[in-house]
């Protein structure tokens, strides 16, 4: 290595930055999250720099550096636009044995400055020993997208009780394999979620002796998958896909969204598809039960989101009934992503003013019990989900209800993924322009003057 990678305390200590503009501000800015006591030595300021000056930050000198401001400093660095001074600032730096970092000029530092992911008291350092800032940085946005913000307040907690488990588990392997335990199984996952106090609880009973439960104790995600392009999971989603030791999917979760999970996750089928189920949804839910109690971590993977037609609701009132621990992270719906690929916008202030999800399901070749004349409503978008199958029904639903044969319609079939396919016309004609589609896959359904809008806002693929 050509640096030795190091953390340096300077709390409370006095550190000197050169310079006035944007640059300086960010050093200076690090050294003050750090608890540098600054110095800052430059004619002028830039207006942040005023502002913070005012606020009595950092000690100005406004003036230009002189070589005694670096006596009892703990480290310098050097950030003006004069190459002349940065120069003299590192040769006195250096002849004083003060580490010294002069800012785009690694020839002339003794330390250089990483890029930080902080998450204190955990912090990442990331340096190209100055060779590719750039590259430092982008790898800097995908370390920070992997570490969840809570893991700030796990190393909080697990410092505020190191000493009590220390004291309580005398053997060191037995102690490592305890906080092995808890870290990750459900007591880092409450942690996550918020619930510190329940995480607390959850430590006071381990430590009681019942850390071979809390061990074994899994914990159930309800994930949302999204509508297909893998680039619109959440963050929070595709950090647990990767975490997951079980996925259990749908029919609607992509490739692509599948690809993302980890090479040795188990993955569990659990597609449904109309009158053809891989699972029934009772056997489901115990499965998911089942899972956890084997000290599982468990993504229950749905297309979209898990609480629009997903019945996510069914599969968490089992796990609360058996005390399984579990997370719902919501997911982009179907009818949100497949309409904003297809350029139409669900709400428009000249076209709709309230937006509605039904389901299209046929029971016994019947529409579902709703209040079809209440639905209809030329000032509103209406979008039917799985409504493929039975839509010459649906269509001669709605016209017969009051809503107008010739109103926009459309049929959009793999959203947002490279397959996309939309079909647009007008509610009479629907049905038979669903007749060019494949009955197995699935399509949603868009029916307002919202979809008259289609022609000139479609992007996705242009």
């Amino acid at each position: 290595m050509d640096y030795f990678p190091v953390f340096l305390k300077i709390t409370g200590e006095n550190c000197l930055v050169a310079g006035g503009g944007k640059v300086a501000l960010r050093k200076m800015q690090s050294l003050l999250r750090s608890g540098g006591r600054v110095t800052l030595v430059s004619s002028e300021l830039c207006c942040e720099l005023t502002t913070l000056s005012n606020e009595n930050a950092f000690v100005w000198l406004p003036r230009q550096f002189e070589p005694n401001d670096v006596e009892g400093c703990r480290l310098v660095i050097a950030a003006t636009d004069d190459a002349q001074v940065n120069q003299q600032i590192s040769a006195v730096a250096h002849a004083h044995n003060i580490p010294v970092n002069v800012v785009d000029c690694p020839e002339l530092c003794s330390f250089i400055m990483p890029a930080v992911v902080d998450r204190s008291p955990v912090v990442v350092a990331l340096s190209s020993g100055g060779g590719s800032p750039l590259l430092t940085r982008l790898l800097k946005a995908k370390i920070e997208n992997l570490l969840h913000p809570a893991y700030s307040r796990l190393a909080e907690l697990a410092e505020r009780n190191r000493r009590r488990v220390k004291a309580a588990i005398g053997d060191a392997v037995a102690r490592r394999r305890f906080w092995e335990a808890l870290l990750q199984g459900s007591w880092a996952d409450m942690v996550c979620a918020g619930r510190d106090a329940e995480a607390q609880a959850c430590l006071e009973k381990a430590l009681c002796g019942d850390a071979g439960s809390t061990a074994n104790t899994g914990m159930v995600y309800l994930v949302g998958a999204g509508p297909g392009d893998p680039e619109l999971l959440t963050l929070r989603a595709l950090r647990l896909i990767q975490e997951a030791d079980v996925i259990v999917y749908d029919r609607l979760v992509s490739a692509g969204v599948m690809a993302r999970a980890r090479l040795d996750a188990e993955k569990i089928y659990a597609g449904k598809q109309r009158s053809r189920h891989s699972l029934p949804q009772n056997e489901i839910n115990h499965l998911l039960v089942e899972l956890a109690c084997q000290g599982k971590r468990v993504v229950r993977l749905k297309g979209g989101d898990p609480f629009i037609f997903g019945r996510g609701g069914e599969e968490i009132e089992t796990l609360m009934e058996q005390g399984i621990p579990f997370q719902v992270v919501p997911g982009i719906t179907a009818a949100s992503g497949c309409a904003a690929y297809a350029g139409i916008p669900l709400t428009h202030r000249d076209y709709a003013q309230s937006c509605l999800f039904i389901t299209g399901h046929l029971k016994n070749g019947e529409v579902a019990e709703l209040d079809w004349k209440r639905i209809v409503n030329p000032a509103q978008t209406l979008v039917i989900y799985m409504g493929l199958h039975g839509l010459r029904t649906i269509c001669e639903t709605l016209i017969r209800s009051g809503c107008s044969p010739n109103i926009p319609a459309a049929l959009i079939q793999q959203g947002t993924t490279p397959e996309q396919r939309v079909i647009t016309g007008e509610l009479e004609s629907l049905a038979q322009l669903g007749e060019q589609l494949d009955n197995n896959i699935p399509t949603l359904i868009i029916i307002g003057e919202v979809v008259s809008l289609h022609d000139r806002l479609s992007w996705f693929g242009r």
